[in-house]
C-alpha cells in the first residue's frame, strides 16, 4: 500500500446453484488464497453466495436463510484477514417485504455496509425484476448475520491508512445504464470502484464489456474491478464465463476469461488523486460525506505484478508503435504546415548533422512541404561541419538532403568560430564550455541569416529529452523559429526515424540505408574534437541515458511522483538492466538539470504538443527559473 499501490483482485469462485454452504466454503477460501498473495480489495461475482440463475428459488425464504447463514459462516472463517471483500447475496428487507440484489461488504468478521442493484435488466434473457426490487432511494438500517448494517446505492468505503483509498460499489446492469451509480460514486471521491458481475457470454459481448470498463475507468479517472460469474453457474439456457478485468485510469492491468479463480493487479490510487487533483472539469460532489464507512488496513509494501514499461512514451505493441509513430509525424507536420502558410515564408532551414533529432525535423518538415504541395527544394539543408564533425556523420547528412530532394549547403564554420575565438580570447586548446557554445551558436546564427536571405523560417531540431534536461545551448540550438521536436522525447524519436526507414525500404533503399546508419549512430553535438576520425563526445557519457530520463520524465512530470515511487518504478522497469546505484545517480542528475535548466524552457521556441507530456512556458509547463531541487535531492538521499 506504500507509495499508493494497493492489490486488488477480481474473484471468480467455482459454485454449485443454491448451495449456499458450499458457495461459501468456495468464497472463503478464495479470499484465504488472495490474502496470501498480498490482495487487500478483492471483488466477487453477483449474487456467487446462491448463484446467479437460481430463478424462482429467490422468492423462496430457504434460500434467503441458507445465504445469510453462508455468509456468516465466511465472517466467522475470514475475520482474521487484513482485507476488504465485496460478496454478491440476496438482502431481504423486512420494513419493505422487499427482495435485494446486494453486495456486502465485509472486513475482519464484520459487514460494512450493503449495496443494492439499481438497475434490473428485464429484458432478452434477464428477468430481475421478477424477483427484485432496485435500490434506487433505499437508505435504511436492516439486520443481517446479527448485526446492525446500512443497505444504501450510495455507500463509500474509505481507507484511514490511506486516504486516497475510497472504494464504491455497482453491480452488473449499473455499469450498462445511461447513468451508471459509478459515476456519483467517484464524484463524491470513490477512488476504485467494485462491480460484482453475472454477465452471460455471447458472441461479441466480451470486447463491449472490456471497452465498458476500461472506458468507464479512464471517464472516471479511477480504478475499476469487475468480477464475473463463471464456472457453476447454470447452464440451462446461458452460459457464463467469469470475465475478470481490472482497469485503470482507461488502462487494462489484467484480464482473465474462462476460468475460476482470482485475477490481480495493483491500483495506484495516489496516481488517481494526483489527476483528479490536476483535472479542474473533474468536480467533486462534496455534499456524500456522511455515506462514508471508515476501514483501516494495515500499511505495507505491495509486490508489483502490474507491467510497468521501461518506455512509457513508446507503445509495446508494434502495431500501436506504428500508429502512434504515423500520427506524431502529421500531427508535427501539421503544425509546422499552419506556420508555413501563415508567415508566407518561402523557405524552411533546417541544420542536418546527420544525427537523430535533425533527421527526423527534416523529415516532419518534408512531410509538411508534401502537404503544402511543395516541392521538396524548399528545404535548405545546412550541414555545418567544424572541429567535431566526423564524416560518417557529415556524409550521413549529405545523403539525407539529396535522397529527400533538399537543396544542400555545405558551409564550414570553422574558420568563423577561429576569428570569433580571437575576438573575444579564447584559446583553441582550451575545450570549455565556450569552445562548444561557440560553435552551437555560430550555427544557429548561420541558419538564421540563411532564412533571412531566402525568406525563410529556422526549423528547430531539439527534442523533448534535450528540453528537459537543458542540454541545448542557450541562444543557439534553443532557439528557432519553429521548434517541431520539442513534444518528442528522444526514446520516441528513435522510434520515429526507425519507422520511417522500414516505410521507405521497399520505395527508396538509398534513404533507408542512410536513416538506418544515423540510427546506429551515437548521439553526440560533436563540439569537440573527434579521435582518430571517431565521434569524441557521447552525450549518454555525460548526462546518463535517455532511456532512463525519459522514464523520469514521465513519472515525475506527467504524474508528479516523488523521487522515491520514480526510484520504486525504475527498479521494477530496468531491474536487469541496471543497479540501484546506477538508477539513483541518473535520477539525482536528473533532478538537479531539470530544475537548473528551466530557464530555458521559459522562454522556448513555439512547437506542437503531441504527447501527454509538454515543457512549454504557454502550455502544459509552468515553472520559475530560479526554483530549488533541494527536497527533491534530500528525498533521493535517504535513500541510498
Amino acid at each position: 500500500m506504500r507509495d499508493g499501490f494497493i492489490k486488488v483482485a477480481a474473484g471468480t469462485p467455482k459454485i454449485r446453484v443454491a448451495d449456499c454452504r458450499y458457495n461459501a466454503e468456495q468464497i472463503f477460501t478464495l479470499m484465504r488464497e488472495a490474502d496470501k498473495q498480498g490482495v487487500k480489495v478483492l471483488c466477487l461475482p453477483e449474487l456467487c453466495l446462491t448463484g446467479y440463475t437460481c430463478g424462482d428459488l429467490f422468492l423462496q425464504p430457504t434460500l434467503r436463510r441458507g445465504a445469510e447463514d453462508g455468509l456468516a459462516t465466511i465472517l466467522e472463517a475470514t475475520k482474521n484477514l487484513d482485507m476488504i471483500a465485496a460478496i454478491g447475496l440476496p438482502v431481504w428487507n423486512k420494513y419493505d417485504n422487499k427482495l435485494y440484489n446486494c453486495a456486502a461488504v465485509i472486513q475482519n468478521g464484520h459487514i460494512l455496509g450493503l449495496v443494492p442493484k439499481t438497475y434490473l435488466p428485464n429484458y432478452g434473457e434477464f428477468y430481475e425484476q421478477r424477483w427484485f426490487a432496485s435500490g434506487a432511494g433505499v437508505d435504511v438500517m436492516i439486520e443481517l448475520c446479527g448485526e446492525e448494517v446500512s443497505l444504501c446505492r450510495s455507500l463509500l468505503f474509505a481507507c484511514d491508512d490511506l486516504p486516497e483509498l475510497v472504494i464504491g460499489v455497482e453491480l452488473c446492469e449499473d455499469l450498462w445504464a445511461p447513468e451508471p451509480p459509478s459515476a456519483a460514486l467517484a464524484r463524491a471521491g470513490a477512488t476504485v470502484l467494485l462491480n460484482l458481475s453475472a454477465s452471460n457470454e455471447l458472441v461479441g459481448k466480451a470486447a463491449y464489456r472490456r471497452s465498458l470498463v476500461s472506458g468507464q475507468s479512464g471517464r472516471l479517472v479511477c480504478g475499476y474491478v469487475y468480477a464475473d460469474a463463471g464456472e457453476g453457474e447454470s447452464t440451462t439456457d446461458l452460459v457464463f464465463g467469469g470475465h475478470n478485468i481490472i482497469a485503470e485510469n482507461g488502462t487494462i492491468l489484467a484480464e482473465r476469461r474462462f476460468a475460476s479463480g482470482l485475477t490481480i493487479s495493483e491500483i495506484d490510487v495516489k496516481r488517481l488523486a494526483y489527476e483528479r487533483q490536476r483535472m479542474n472539469t473533474y468536480q467533486a460532489d462534496r455534499n456524500r460525506e456522511s455515506w462514508r464507512i471508515c476501514f483501516e488496513l494495515d500499511l505495507s509494501d505491495t509486490r508489483l505484478t502490474r507491467p510497468v514499461s521501461p518506455t512509457p512514451f513508446v507503445p509495446q505493441n508494434e502495431s500501436d508503435r506504428a500508429e502512434r509513430c504515423n500520427e506524431i509525424l502529421y500531427m508535427a507536420a501539421l503544425g509546422l504546415k499552419k506556420r508555413l502558410e501563415h508567415t508566407g515564408a518561402k523557405t524552411a532551414v533546417v541544420g542536418l548533422s546527420g544525427g537523430l533529432d535533425s533527421t527526423l525535423a527534416v523529415l516532419i518538415t518534408a512531410v509538411s512541404m508534401e502537404m503544402l504541395d511543395r516541392p521538396a527544394s524548399d528545404i535548405i539543408a545546412v550541414t555545418m561541419p567544424c572541429f567535431g564533425t566526423t564524416d560518417r556523420t557529415k556524409s550521413n547528412a549529405v545523403l539525407l538532403a539529396e535522397r529527400l530532394g533538399c537543396t544542400l549547403k555545405t558551409i564550414d564554420i570553422g574558420r568563423a568560430v577561429k576569428v570569433h575565438f580571437e575576438d573575444i580570447g579564447q584559446s583553441m586548446e582550451d575545450h570549455d564550455v565556450t569552445f562548444e557554445n561557440g560553435q552551437a551558436r555560430e550555427r544557429t546564427q548561420v541558419l538564421m541569416d540563411i532564412a533571412n536571405q531566402t525568406g525563410g523560417l529556422v526549423i528547430g531540431t531539439g527534442d523533448l529529452s534535450e528540453l528537459a534536461l537543458g542540454w541545448c545551448t542557450y541562444n543557439g540550438d534553443h532557439m528557432s523559429n519553429y521548434a517541431v521536436n520539442a513534444g518528442i522525447p528522444k526514446t520516441l524519436v528513435r522510434h520515429l526515424v526507425s519507422f520511417i526507414s522500414d516505410d521507405k525500404e521497399a520505395e527508396d533503399p538509398q534513404l533507408s540505408g542512410v536513416l538506418a546508419d544515423i540510427l546506429d549512430t551515437p548521439v553526440s553535438p560533436e563540439l569537440l574534437p573527434a579521435i582518430e576520425g571517431k565521434i569524441a563526445q557521447k552525450t549518454e557519457d555525460l548526462v546518463g541515458p535517455y532511456e532512463l530520463h525519459d522514464f523520469y520524465l514521465y513519472y515525475a512530470v506527467r504524474w508528479g511522483f516523488p523521487p522515491r515511487k520514480v526510484l520504486r518504478l525504475a527498479e521494477q522497469a530496468f531491474g536487469r538492466a541496471y543497479d540501484r546505484a546506477t538508477l539513483l545517480k541518473w535520477l539525482k542528475n536528473f533532478y538537479r538539470r531539470f530544475f537548473s535548466q528551466q530557464f530555458k524552457r521559459s522562454c522556448l521556441a513555439d512547437g506542437p504538443k503531441v504527447g501527454s507530456v509538454a515543457l512549454s512556458p504557454r502550455g502544459d509547463w509552468r515553472m520559475p527559473s530560479d526554483a530549488v531541487a533541494q527536497l527533491w535531492l534530500e528525498e533521493l538521499e535517504d535513500l541510498k
